[in-house]
């Protein structure tokens, strides 16, 4: 399965990426590495996650406090990044995407 990025869970994640690259040098690295390594796991095992919404998933990454809302598309084999959720933000923000 592929996956590719909504264009606002894309600049949410860039954003984050300099958000924690702008606190500590390096760290905005190690941020990008965990939510790839989340963005793997969904590739792994797109079903392993409850839904969070009628059609999205939720995975949580492991070290930084984001999940990733996701959509299976079943139609194309694809999977769709809606939101990089920064978990402490208004939590249905990123439903008018879907």
């Amino acid at each position: 399965m592929s996956c590719f990025f909504h264009p606002e869970a894309k600049k949410e994640f860039s954003d984050a990426v300099g958000y924690y690259e702008s606190c500590s040098e390096g760290l905005g690295l190690e941020f990008s590495n965990d939510i790839y390594a989340t963005i793997q796991r969904i590739v792994n095992y797109p079903y392993a996650w409850s839904y969070f919404s009628e059609s999205s998933r939720r995975c949580l990454a492991k070290r930084f406090p984001f999940g990733v809302i996701y959509q299976v598309l079943e139609n194309s084999n694809e999977i769709m990044i809606i939101a990089v959720m920064q978990l402490n933000r208004k939590p249905d923000y990123w439903k008018r995407r879907l």
